[in-house]
């Protein structure tokens, strides 16, 4: 039997090692085909942004550790899938599949507001380690000639943990620098509160945000709607405008063209709907995990913010997904759990652990710890994590990292 999995990042990464650890060799031929050769831990990006890390501090080539572990790897685009037949099409290449995973990933939506960039627009982000780049050397240049800032989130936004981290990095650097007093900082997010993270909040979060950032002199503005991104400014849809010389703005997501483009297998954003196992309604053999997946938000608000959908709940999803599809294949029981969520969030001079689970409200466990230890924590944790996923270092009890 032929296992395809499309994507080579958390899921993919996931997915392939757990499921070539669960089926015999013999039997069973797991292909990865990835658009990218290398993973990259996407959590380091805003790192990259502020310069203090490269691509390739936070990266390894991919074909090496696969192959070691018996697993096919291809480095293509995928560019359509055929369901009925079972094929996943690249450019000139067909590839067969008895069971398909997708940990694709997404596509960043910057036609959902007029100037998100930086491809697209004046607008900078943190979505991709090309974005990430051009932001580390857009900020280079705004800190020869510093003015103000707007740093947030466009309506829609799922991921917004990165604009909170780049927003602290930003003001850490710029108080290094001593130039903090030339940067009128502004963050403008969806949230209805500070700190909700798409995730309804939880415990003392919101306080605790709006304290840190009215320490900070960092004015903000919560169900907030970006309606339009200029080089000299940022527009909000109830007339506000801020003037910025260097905007941050994470956009929404959508699902990659091939998925969106599959009559059937996906929802009108391209996101693929999943059960309770990540495997597809109509569609039995293909199996879905991570940004690609379609999750309901946890409520609805003014301005609309998404479910996240983290590297580590990635992980969750992937390692279930394995494991339904072993058990499918091996006839033995299947599983499923609710999606936890835990992060070390960079602040600057110091960092915040925050546990939530489940990650949907009401909870088991809502936790949040601050400290410079949790700094030490996550540089640490970047590095153990490259270390373990490279040897193929899946196996953590209960689900977790």
């Amino acid at each position: 039997m032929h296992i395809v999995v499309v994507g080579g990042s958390f899921g993919g990464l996931t997915a392939a090692y757990d499921l070539r650890r669960l089926l015999r060799r013999r039997d069973h031929q797991v292909t990865v085909i990835s658009k990218e050769r290398r993973f990259i831990f996407i959590p380091s990006l805003p790192w990259v942004a502020m310069g203090s890390k490269t691509i390739a501090d936070i990266s390894f080539d991919l074909e090496a550790p696969l192959i070691a572990k018996g697993i096919n790897f291809v480095e293509a685009a995928i560019t359509g899938i055929n369901p009925r037949t079972r094929k996943v099409l690249t450019d000139g290449t067909e590839y067969e599949y008895d069971i398909l995973l997708l940990a694709t990933g997404h596509r960043s939506a910057n036609e959902a507001v007029p100037g998100l960039g930086p491809f697209d627009g004046p607008g900078h982000s943190l979505m991709s380690p090309a974005e990430a780049e051009e932001a580390r050397d857009s900020w280079a240049a705004f800190l020869r000639d510093p003015g103000p800032i707007v740093i947030g989130c466009a309506p829609g936004a799922s991921c917004l943990g990165p604009a909170y981290e780049f927003l602290f990095e930003a003001h850490h650097a710029l108080q290094r620098r001593r130039i903090r007093h030339r940067v009128p900082i502004t963050f403008v997010t969806p949230e209805p509160f500070l700190g909700h993270f798409g995730v309804g909040g939880f415990g003392k979060a919101r306080q605790f945000f709006e304290g840190e950032l009215e320490q900070r002199d960092i004015r903000y503005f919560n169900s907030a709607a970006i309606s339009q991104i200029t080089s000299e400014s940022v527009e909000l849809s109830d007339g506000k405008v801020f003037e910025s010389r260097y905007s941050l703005v994470i956009p929404p997501l959508a699902g990659i063209p091939a998925v969106a483009g599959t009559d059937g297998l996906a929802n009108p954003k391209g996101f693929i709907p999943v059960d309770a196992h990540y495997r597809h309604p109509d569609f039995p053999d293909i199996y879905a995990v991570g940004v690609a997946v379609a999750l309901p938000p946890v409520e609805e608000t003014t301005v609309p913010v998404n479910f996240p959908k983290t590297g580590h709940m990635t992980e969750q999803m992937a390692k279930i997904a394995a494991h339904n599809i072993a058990s499918d294949i091996n006839g033995s029981e299947q599983t499923t759990h609710e999606l936890m969520v835990e992060c070390i969030m960079d602040m600057g001079d110091k960092a915040a652990h925050i546990r939530a689970d489940p990650a949907r409200p009401p909870r088991n466990v809502s936790q949040m710890s601050v400290g410079k230890r949790w700094l030490w924590a996550k540089r640490f944790f970047a590095n153990y994590y490259l270390w373990k996923i490279k040897r193929g270092a899946t196996r953590s009890p209960k689900w977790v990292w």
